[in-house]
């Protein structure tokens, strides 16, 4: 392992491997602040570079398109509440109302220090481990991710604010309705999608983050006609103070390992790291703003680094964005796998030394460009309305090119704008239709493996331990209203 590293690390050092790293960084960073165009655009946007590179400096480049596209997600979510990228979008629950506030530069420093912290201790972990956590994760399967999701989905609604636990359960299954919209993929029947071919494919998650947020807020700043408060953001602004440091310091820490244990897990990913930090923070942290965007931005990082895990070492590609990775390797004749490491250590080793050094870039990158970006908050409410309208319908056009998701995109937002006029929050949908598609698969396999027999749940001792902490979560409540 540590000829390996040694390896890794003379490859990565390279004046034309470094030259790539902050290419790539910059370059997923500047697609990933555009709401619409997450890391799987700004990956495909940088396939022809990549052919004309040897395999390690193309690999190299790519991991930093990826991990700079998720980095730099967060300052849309942050500033004009637009989490175009699906692992930002919790970021967007405290950053947005932080910048609201006054706090757009402390929010974005906030951000950037947690996704260098989550990256670089990630990178330090799958530097060590990367031979053998690939293995464990393949204990993990379908009943086992079935049962967590389940989790998730319970934490989300019993752990919600006082008096919002009914609006969050209404739109948490709002959303895994709207999450079976399109083809059936296993029975290839069509579901509500009233026989129009453009509900085929199901509605896309860019348009409904769009709508949500982006367009709903708009919607919402319409209606509501307040006065705007400029605000000055400078250098300053960008310091963390000592007692800051120590509270987040723990948040970004069990954020970073939860993040990278998800991302490892394949077809979990930072979208799923991101919810589950922030579910977690807000029920074991302190509940402040700053630990809300600190939580998501560490474990969203941290995932993107996991996410190599089971790429490099076993072939499997965890989310969209490693399956076109997997087929950049493909192009350059590399075969994802054990062998991997034998064969190509340079490839294998200086690849993930080369995520150690783009969080530094990143972080050097970004810093600078905090005072430069914040002052978007500052643009006036009737310029800033419909730039958003219209960032949100070129980033939807763009994405599925087709003019009945635009009118789709509005009404959905018009309904946005009504459920969270009455008290109804809008983060349960959007994480509902996200993890609906991975529940109905995994427990439509745990329902063939099974034969609908129970006993195959009770012989898998991993899933029957998340499933009585479901139940736990559940019968919460009552036991504290009757200790009360």
């Amino acid at each position: 392992m540590f000829e390996g590293i040694l390896t890794g690390i003379e490859t990565a050092l390279t004046l034309q491997n470094l030259g790539w790293v902050v290419v790539g960084c910059f370059a997923g960073t500047i697609i990933g602040m555009i709401p619409g165009l997450g890391p799987i655009s700004a990956i495909a946007l940088m396939i022809p570079v990549s052919y004309s590179l040897d395999p390690a400096g193309g690999l190299i480049m790519m991991a930093g398109v990826y991990y700079g596209a998720v980095f730099g997600g967060s300052t849309s979510a942050i500033l004009v509440n637009a989490p175009g990228v699906a692992s930002t979008v919790a970021t967007s629950f405290d950053g947005y109302p932080m910048a609201r506030a006054g706090k757009a530069g402390k929010a974005l420093a906030i951000a950037a220090y947690s996704s260098f912290a989550g990256g670089t201790l990630s990178a330090l972990v799958l530097l060590i481990f990367a031979s053998s956590i690939a293995f464990v994760a393949l204990e993990i399967q379908s009943t086992e991710y079935a049962a967590l999701l389940l989790l998730a989905m319970s934490s989300v609604v019993v752990f919600a604010k006082a008096g919002e636990r009914l609006p969050s359960a209404i739109t948490l299954l709002l959303g895994l309705i709207i999450g079976t919209v399109g083809t059936d993929q296993l029975g290839g029947v069509q579901r509500f999608t009233f026989s129009r071919l453009d509900l085929a494919d199901g509605i896309h998650f860019v348009l409904l983050a769009m709508a949500t947020f982006a367009l709903a807020e708009a919607f919402r700043l319409v209606l509501l006609g307040r006065p705007q408060a400029t605000q000055a953001v400078g250098f300053r602004d960008l310091i963390v103070t000592k007692s800051e440091t120590k509270r987040l310091s723990k948040v970004v820490a069990r954020s970073s390992i939860l993040g990278f244990l998800i991302g490892v897990l394949p077809g979990a990913g930072a979208t799923l790291a991101s919810f589950f930090a922030y579910d977690l923070e807000k029920r074991i942290g302190d509940g402040t703003r700053e630990a809300g965007v600190a939580a998501p931005e560490a474990a969203n990082n941290a995932a993107c680094t996991g996410s190599f895990v089971p790429l490099l070492s076993l072939g499997i590609p965890g989310s969209g964005t490693t399956a076109i990775l997997l087929g950049v390797m493909l192009a350059y004749g590399l075969q994802p796998g054990p062998l991997l490491i034998t064969e190509q250590p340079a490839v294998f080793w200086g690849v993930i030394t080369s995520m150690y050094i783009g969080n530094f870039v990143l972080l050097a990158l970004n810093l600078p460009l905090i005072p430069l970006l914040a002052r978007l908050i500052n643009v006036p409410h009737g310029m800033l309305i419909p730039l958003v309208i219209g960032f949100s319908m070129i980033g939807v056009f763009l994405t599925t090119f087709s003019v009945f998701d635009l009118g789709l995109m509005i009404g959905i937002a018009l309904a946005a704008t009504l459920l969270r006029w009455h008290g109804f929050p809008l983060a349960p949908l959007l994480l509902g239709y996200i993890l609906s598609g991975l529940f109905e698969e995994n427990l439509r396999r745990t329902w063939l493996l099974s034969a609908g027999q129970f006993d195959y749940i009770l012989n898998r001792p991993v899933a029957v331990v998340i499933l009585l902490a479901c139940v736990f979560i559940w019968i919460t409540p009552l036991l504290t209203k009757r200790q009360r």
